[in-house]
C-alpha cells in the first residue's frame, strides 16, 4: 500500500496535467503499467515466469510500455504519458525517477548477465532518449531528449546529444524542465566569434553569407563592440590617407 501510495503520489507531484488521484488512476498509462509491472515482478520473483509474461504482455497492449517483468524499480517513479517506453531484463531504476515517452533503457548486443543500464534516485530522462548498455547514471542526472547514453554517467550531470555528452553539472535538486544547451551550437558560437575576431584584425569585411557577418550575430553586446570596432578602424584608415596626402 505504501508503494501503491508513493507512485500515485508521484504523478501528481510532476504532472500539472493530473486533476486528481482518481483519474490518475483511472486513466493514466504510466501508472497503469507501473502498477502491472509490480504484479509482473512478484510472480517473477517467485517463479511463476509464464503468469509475469503474459501480464506484460498484456500491459504492452494495453498501454504501448514495454517493460520486463524481471526489471527492478523503485517507489515513486513516474511515466508520463508512457508509448515507446521500453524497460529491458536487467534494468534497475531509483526511487523517485521520471521517464518520457518514448525512453528506451535497453542493452547493446547478446550479452549474458547484467546488460541493461542502472538508473540511480531522482533522476530524469527525457522523451526519446537511449540508454544502452550496463551503465550507471548517477543521481539526480539529467539525459535530455533524444540523447543515446552509452557511457556512465556521474550524479549531478545533464547529458545531451549523440552519443551523449555532459554539458553541465548542477546541484542536487533538479527541476523537470526538459531544455538543456546543445554543446554542438556552444561550440559553433565560440569558433564563430574567434573567426569575428580574426577577420577584424585582418581588415576583412565579413561576406554576405559568413557566420561573422555582423547581421546573423545575435549577441546585441558582442554585435556593438565589433561596429564600433570596424567604424573605428575605418576612420583611422582615412585619417592616415589624409596625413599622407598632407605630408605629400
Amino acid at each position: 500500500m505504501k508503494q501503491f501510495k508513493a507512485d500515485l503520489q508521484a504523478v501528481m507531484d510532476r504532472d500539472p496535467a493530473a486533476t486528481s488521484k482518481l483519474i490518475v488512476f483511472l486513466t493514466y498509462g504510466g501508472f497503469k503499467a507501473i502498477r502491472r509491472h509490480r504484479r509482473a515482478n512478484w510472480f517473477y520473483r517467485h517463479n511463476m515466469h509464464g503468469i509475469a509474461e503474459l501480464i506484460s504482455a498484456k500491459t504492452r497492449r494495453l498501454t504501448g510500455v514495454d517493460i520486463h517483468p524481471a526489471a527492478k524499480i523503485g517507489q515513486g517513479v513516474f511515466i508520463d504519458h508512457g508509448v515507446g517506453v521500453v524497460i529491458g531484463e536487467t534494468c534497475e531504476i531509483g526511487d523517485n525517477v521520471t521517464i518520457y515517452q518514448g525512453v528506451t533503457l535497453g542493452g547493446t548486443g547478446k550479452d549474458i548477465g547484467k546488460r541493461h543500464p542502472t538508473i540511480g534516485n531522482n533522476c530524469m530522462i527525457s522523451s526519446g532518449a537511449k540508454v544502452l548498455g550496463p551503465i550507471t547514471i548517477g543521481e539526480y542526472s539529467k539525459i535530455g531528449a533524444g540523447s543515446v547514453v552509452l557511457k556512465d554517467v556521474p550524479s549531478h550531470s545533464t547529458v545531451v546529444g549523440v552519443p551523449g555528452r555532459i554539458v553541465k553539472r548542477h546541484e542536487t535538486k533538479i527541476d523537470l524542465n526538459q531544455n538543456v544547451p546543445d554543446p554542438v551550437l556552444q561550440e559553433f558560437s565560440r569558433l564563430c566569434k574567434r573567426l569575428a575576431v580574426l577577420e577584424e584584425k585582418l581588415g576583412i569585411e565579413s561576406c554576405k553569407y559568413s557566420i561573422c557577418n555582423t547581421d546573423v550575430i545575435e549577441d546585441e553586446a558582442y554585435l556593438q563592440m565589433l561596429v564600433e570596432k570596424r567604424e573605428k578602424n575605418k576612420q583611422d584608415k582615412k585619417e592616415s590617407e589624409i596625413t599622407t596626402k598632407n605630408n605629400d
